[in-house]
């Protein structure tokens, strides 16, 4: 009777699991699918646009021998294992970076049907119903690990769609699936661990950086002594899958394990906390605020500095990264084909200046996720109700959004001119031309602001018209990336190409500047939020 009696317990602390997979499911009706389309679309282009350029094994060979022997770009992509495999060189940036950006979606994931739902007190109400106590994160668990899961799968397939071994290709698709599952177990750890749905996401998104830092310490070993450092890292255990280099499989069980022990634990600590609590309490402030805090532009310096210093670390870092590879790029250049077209953009320099320009490009593009996450604040302040305590005081909803909008706008500007100043600098002294380079560098990361507050103001102008749809944003942003990186490689017309603004901005170092799509993208992007400021004042709070 005991034995019956625990797993009737046992089964009741997962009632309603299925139910919250639907609910789940319905809200991420349109997020997860553009995410999906999103990652496999960038692994098939990627291929796809590699496999001109290296046709035979000597151009391979040389290529994958100029990417080992540059310890930036070991450290920012990871090592190519079989210098001869054309699946391997073709998607090598993908390797450990792609991992990682799994990896986030799929604890973010977890974190969004968990804390984010207990810190709304949504799931305090259902719970007031049939929930058992391990539904939530059971289903936000189920809803990650099948999103990756997918993910993976169909990445292989467009793998083997373009050409590349079937082998080779469910080893990457599994090699993503592993840094997922891992990631998703790290977040149901630390939701359990705070009150709010941003401090678990900020714990992950350390600990996932620190993952890549020793992936990055084992791979850029230079005598092989320090290689054991990758084992420690989740990253470094996808990577160790070795697709189209061995297709070791075998290695995905570390990182099921691992995922294992983690749920368990998670499971554990929810037994030893209420709803809507977390096991680290958050500290009280003073009772009377700081003059430093005492306008809502303070109040919202204080809100985003944590991650603002983060990322700009982050970028910084990339920066250096990106300048000092520039010095290695023709390297690259091995094929007939490939320097057929170096020619054409002006020999050895003109492809320095044109890797850099797409390295600042995709820069801009990661500015912009720090922009529509600084920007969502907006919602997560109202849905928590700390904004309407604020208004009800002195302070005007045109002051209250725009403080948030304010620091939206200069994070961006400040990360993208750390990043232009970063590789300035490094490729300067690579190059041997750093009074040149630095204010080039600095003139191709001012550009893209434009483009990236373009898409923060779409965050704003949704927050103002249909709060709701505010996160559809990470929607419009996947379709802008989309478009922007691998139109071209699948031909999409002129006019689907013009919908993205990262297509107007100018393509610095080395490309032709033309003030006119600065000025007309900008105009857009203080019309949206003078649009979203309008619409904001006109509607209920909540």
């Amino acid at each position: 009777m005991s034995e019956r009696s625990e797993r009737t317990r046992s089964t009741a602390d997962f009632v309603g699991t299925g139910t919250l997979v639907r609910l789940a499911l319905r809200r991420d009706r349109v997020l997860i699918p553009v995410w999906i389309v999103v990652f496999v679309t960038m692994a098939a282009g990627s291929a796809q646009a590699s496999i001109d350029l290296y046709p035979d094994v000597a151009s391979r060979v040389e290529a994958a021998r100029t990417s080992n022997a540059s310890p930036a770009l070991v450290s920012l992509y990871g090592r190519i294992f079989d210098e001869t495999s054309l699946g391997e060189l073709s998607l090598f940036k993908l390797t450990a970076f792609g991992a990682a950006l799994v990896g986030l979606l799929a604890a973010i994931l977890v974190v969004r049907h968990t804390r984010t739902e207990e810190e709304s007190g949504r799931l305090e109400l259902l719970s007031a119903g049939v929930l058992g106590r391990y539904a939530a994160l059971a289903a936000a668990l189920i809803v990650s690990s099948g999103t990756v899961v997918l993910l993976g799968l169909l990445t292989a397939l467009s793998l083997i769609g373009v050409g590349l071994p079937a082998g080779g290709s469910f080893a990457f698709g599994l090699m993503w699936v592993a840094a997922g599952l891992s990631f998703a177990g790290v977040a149901a750890v630390t939701a359990q661990l705070t009150e709010g749905a941003r401090a678990a996401n900020g714990f992950t998104a350390v600990i996932l950086g620190i993952a890549y830092v020793l992936r990055a310490i084992g791979d850029s070993s230079a005598d092989g002594k320090s290689e054991w450092v990758s084992w420690l890292s989740p990253i470094g255990w996808s990577q160790q899958v070795r697709a189209f280099a061995g297709d070791r499989y075998v290695v995905v069980l570390v990182p099921l394990v691992f995922m294992a022990v983690l749920v368990a634990g998670a499971l554990a600590l929810i037994r030893r906390r209420d709803v809507g609590a977390g096991l680290v309490r958050p500290r009280p402030g003073p009772a009377i605020a700081s003059p430093s805090l005492r306008s809502p532009l303070a109040l919202a310096w204080r809100l985003h500095r944590g991650s603002l210093y983060g990322w700009g670390f982050a970028f910084l870092l990339l920066g250096l990264l990106v300048g000092n590879i520039a010095s290695n790029v023709d390297g690259f250049v091995t094929s007939d084909s490939a320097k057929e077209m170096v020619e054409k953009l002006g020999g050895v320099n003109g492809i320095t200046d044109a890797f850099l320009a797409t390295e600042m490009g995709m820069v801009g593009l990661l500015a912009s996720a720090f922009g529509i996450q600084a920007a969502l604040r907006l919602r997560s302040e109202e849905t928590a109700l700390r904004a309407e305590p604020l208004l009800a005081t002195g302070v005007t909803r045109a002051q209250w959004l725009g403080s948030h909008v304010l620091m939206a706008l200069f994070g961006t500007g400040a990360l993208i001119l750390v990043a232009g100043l970063g590789s300035g600098i490094s490729s300067g002294a690579s190059l041997g031309n750093m009074g040149r380079q630095v204010p080039r560098m600095l003139a191709a990361a001012a550009v893209q602001l434009p483009a990236i507050w373009l898409v923060t103001a779409l965050v704003v102008v949704l927050f103002g018209l249909a709060p709701k749809l505010v996160t559809g944003a990470w929607v419009l942003f996947g379709v802008f990336l989309l478009i922007g990186q691998f139109g071209a490689i699948f031909n999409l017309p002129e006019s689907v190409m013009n919908l993205s603004p990262y297509g107007h901005t100018p393509r610095l170092p080395g490309g032709d500047f033309s003030v006119t799509p600065v000025l007309w993208l900008t105009a857009i992007a203080a019309a949206l939020t003078l649009a979203g400021l309008a619409t904001f004042r006109r509607r209920d709070i909540g």
